[in-house]
Order: C-alpha cells, then sequence, then structure tokens
C-alpha cells in the first residue's frame, strides 16, 4: 500500500507571472505616441458601441440598471453613460462591459486566443468615475483619477490581454477568452484602486485561481446571448476580487506558473458590425454585390455556388449549418453575414441580425447559405500569425450560371491598422453611435475634449457626466 506523501506546506512566492502583470501594470512608463493616439480612439470607440447597444437591443437595455432591490440611483455609484442610471461599483463594471460588447462591434485582436481589449472599460472606467466621485465628496479633489490614468489603465489592459492572446490558445480546451479580461481588468483596477504592489498580486492570482467559463455559448449548438454580456461577467469579477482583497483577503500564491508586445498600436476597430474573422469576406461580398448589379444579376437565381477560403479561427468561430436560432446565432455565421450583404447590395447592419430582421426569415439567405463552402487557407492562417502581418484575409469565389466566376480576396479590413482611413471611419462610427442617445452638441463636444491636450487631466467622474443623456424637457 502507498502511503501518500505529505503536502509541503511552506509559503512559496507568487508565481513568476503574477509578478509580470503586476510589475508591468505598476512600473512600466508608456512611451508611445500611437499608443495614445489609439487608446483615445479605442475609448470613444467602446463607449459608442455601449451606448448602440441599449439604443438597438431591448434583451441588452433590459439587463442593464440597479439591481433588487436598489433604487435607480446609487449615491455615489458610476453613471452609467447612455441612460439616467447610477449603479454600485459591480453591477457598474457589468452593465459598461456588456454594453460594450454585447453587439459584437467594439475591437478586436487575434492570436492564438481571439478576444476584444476594450472589454476592460467595463472594469477600468466605472472603477475610475467611483473613485472619482468618492474623493470629490471628501473634498479631495487632487485624489480623482484623470483621464490620463484611465487611458494608462486601458492600454496596459490591452497588452496584457494581448501576450496572452498570442501564445495561449484557451479555446482549444473549451475556455473562453474572457478569462483575459478578468486577469487585466484585475491588475488595472488593483492599480487605479491604489492597492499595493502585493495587494495587487493577491487580486491577479484570484483571477487566475477562478472557475473560467465555456465557450459553450459562443459556438454551435449553443451560441447565445451570453457570449455578449460574459465581458460584463468578467469586468464585475475582476472589481469584486479587488474589492475582497481591499478588504484584506489574501492572495494564492501558486495559482498557475508569460508578458509584453506592442498590442495597443496593432489590434483590430470593427467598423462594421460582422464578427471579426468574416468582416474582410463581408468587404470581398460588397465588392462582388456591385458587380453582379452591373449586369442586372440577381443572386438568389444567378448564384450556382460561392467558395469562402479563410483562416482556421474562421473556420472555428464562424463556420456554421443548420438552422440559426437568435442574433448572437446569425453574427457568428459568415455564410449568413455573406448571402445577406450579396442580397442587400450594402453592408451588413446590427439590425439585420436581429429576430425582427426581415433577412432572418427571407428563404434566399437560406438558399446561397446552402451553396456556400468553406475551407481554410493554410497561408491565410500563417499571416494571422505573423505578428508582422497580423492580416485577417478572406476570400470569395462566386460562380455564375454561365461558368462565369468572381472573384475577391481581402487581406485587411476596414478597422485594422494598416488601413489609412481607419481612424476618421473610427471616429465617424463613434460619431453615429453617441447620437443615438446624445445630443449633437454634445457629441461634438466629446469629441472635442478628447482631442484637447487638458483631456489627461480631466477627472474621469466629469467626462463620465458627458455621457448622460439630458432629460426630454431640458434637451436643448
Amino acid at each position: 500500500m502507498t502511503i501518500p506523501a505529505a503536502d509541503d506546506n511552506n509559503c512559496p512566492s507568487y508565481d513568476k507571472v503574477i509578478d509580470l502583470i503586476v510589475n508591468y501594470a505598476y512600473d512600466y512608463e508608456i512611451d508611445s505616441p500611437a499608443a495614445w493616439t489609439r487608446a483615445k480612439a479605442a475609448l470613444i470607440d467602446a463607449l459608442g458601441a455601449a451606448i448602440e447597444s441599449i439604443h438597438t437591443s431591448p434583451e441588452c437595455a433590459a439587463m442593464i440598471g440597479p439591481v433588487w432591490p436598489q433604487t435607480a440611483t446609487v449615491p455615489g455609484g458610476f453613471r452609467l453613460p447612455g441612460t439616467q442610471f447610477q449603479v454600485d461599483a459591480l453591477k457598474g463594471a457589468f452593465d459598461l462591459g456588456g454594453m460594450i460588447r454585447y453587439l459584437d462591434h467594439n475591437d478586436a485582436f487575434p492570436g492564438a486566443e481571439w478576444g476584444h481589449p476594450s472589454d476592460n472599460l467595463g472594469a477600468i472606467l466605472s472603477t475610475a468615475d467611483i473613485l472619482s466621485r468618492e474623493a470629490l465628496a471628501r473634498g479631495n479633489p487632487d485624489e480623482v483619477i484623470s483621464m490620463k490614468q484611465v487611458l494608462t489603465a486601458l492600454i496596459k489592459a490591452y497588452e496584457i490581454q494581448g501576450v496572452f492572446q498570442i501564445r495561449n490558445a484557451f479555446n482549444k480546451v473549451g475556455l473562453d477568452h474572457v478569462i483575459l479580461v478578468k486577469v487585466a481588468s484585475s491588475a488595472m483596477v488593483s492599480w487605479l484602486m491604489g492597492l499595493s504592489h502585493d495587494q495587487a498580486r493577491a487580486v491577479v492570482s484570484h483571477a487566475w485561481a477562478d472557475g473560467h467559463p465555456l465557450r459553450v455559448y459562443r459556438q454551435a449548438p449553443n451560441a447565445g446571448p451570453r457570449k455578449g454580456w460574459a465581458a460584463g461577467d468578467a469586468c464585475m469579477r475582476a472589481v469584486h476580487l479587488a474589492n475582497l482583497v481591499r478588504c484584506g483577503q489574501p492572495g494564492i500564491r501558486s495559482a498557475i506558473t508569460t508578458p509584453r508586445g506592442d498590442f495597443m498600436t496593432s489590434f483590430l476597430f470593427k467598423v462594421s458590425t460582422a464578427e471579426g474573422h468574416g468582416l474582410t469576406a463581408v468587404e470581398a461580398a460588397l465588392t462582388i454585390a456591385e458587380k453582379l448589379a452591373q449586369h442586372g444579376l440577381r443572386p438568389e437565381e444567378d448564384i450556382v455556388s460561392i467558395r469562402a477560403r479563410t483562416q482556421e479561427a474562421g473556420m472555428i468561430i464562424i463556420n456554421k449549418k443548420g438552422p440559426l436560432h437568435n442574433a448572437a446565432d446569425r453574427d457568428h455565421c459568415l455564410r449568413y453575414m455573406v448571402a445577406v450583404v450579396l442580397l442587400k447590395g450594402s453592408q451588413i447592419t446590427t439590425a439585420d441580425y436581429q429576430d425582427s430582421s426581415p433577412w432572418a426569415r427571407d428563404p434566399r439567405v437560406e438558399t446561397l447559405r446552402s451553396i456556400t463552402t468553406m475551407e481554410e487557407d493554410p497561408s491565410f492562417t500563417r499571416d494571422y500569425h505573423d505578428p508582422q502581418c497580423r492580416s485577417v484575409a478572406n476570400a470569395l469565389e462566386v460562380t455564375l450560371r454561365d461558368g462565369t466566376k468572381l472573384e475577391e480576396l481581402v487581406p485587411f479590413p476596414l478597422g485594422h491598422v494598416r488601413r489609412p482611413e481607419t481612424l476618421q471611419l473610427v471616429r465617424e462610427k463613434a460619431q453615429h453611435n453617441l447620437g443615438l442617445k446624445l445630443s449633437s452638441e454634445r457629441v461634438g463636444q466629446i469629441l472635442d475634449t478628447v482631442d484637447q491636450p487638458k483631456f489627461e487631466k480631466m477627472a474621469a467622474s466629469d467626462f463620465v457626466d458627458l455621457f448622460i443623456p439630458q432629460p426630454a424637457s431640458s434637451a436643448a
């Protein structure tokens, strides 16, 4: 009979990766002008996406606001952009994180794992706003969190999340990528709260030690709206863990046992509403739709087959046959996106994925889906992972009844760092989305404020206040 050896109960040092994360979060100085510029663009893009979500999706709008039995206004709480709600720290992180992510219209970064780094803003901005209001209530305006601190936290969250995405395919073991939102947000919320290095290590250790969400809600046959609020859940958990450690809870020193790259300048903005790995397929379909229209051809009658070449990630995430049950299903189906664009002859929009959309019930969409095949192009996968390229390529080959083939390959989507029009398109997207809930004068004020040199000194709470809609009776 083998007698189990006794466990070694000596207190270990924190795992090296936890040290690396915290040391980077607390000590690294950001000196890249491009990173600061893109961080401001990411900020307004994410908040625009958040407002778009509650304007467009009744599902999302129904989830936000106070937790029962709280009232709609929690004194000193987070003022939720685009609403009149003022909520507690945890619900604020959940609501903003979920709003940013819900329509799959915020930014993206590819790697061995794919993810959406602006998800972290849900935890960062809600915490910064509450800390600023708390400081002002105490009569200590010098202790407010500035927008430079918010941007610093955002940049570092992008870097922390990005470095893990590059090398770690959590999807291949069934875990969802929001594990990285929780880890990155845990580090940066700790920094904003003023926790010590050792307390921050404790917070990050708990983030790693958590049971992590399975990605079952992001893939067939279970794709559903949880993929829209999973990031909010991760943001909420990050803030909760930081608060627990703030109250004295110790860390888990050997919760695990990798660090930094230039991710803030290489992520992908989503200037159109499509799952990131299908953005270039949508662009290719738009070009082909224009050619069909020029020749008076009807897609549902004149197309006999559609062949799509994509990357490995596209084959895993948006390769879907059979019935599509909800908006979350449709926006993760390349065949649906391509079919709708070919039939519309214009860009697919958020409304086109909804259950109420005529495209969701249009038999012509199903006809085109049924004649679409997908395959991996190894060169697309290779360039997708190449840090010097980072393409998200798709190619379409449409065969017509007379045997004519229409081919389009798009390597870099609109929103990619290699497309020079990206930042202007992001600004236009934010202007449109913010205008769904705010007056044109307020939108102009927000965009002008972000462009001003003094923006970095602005209190986070003053910035958040700009996103609160004016009551109808007092609107200009």
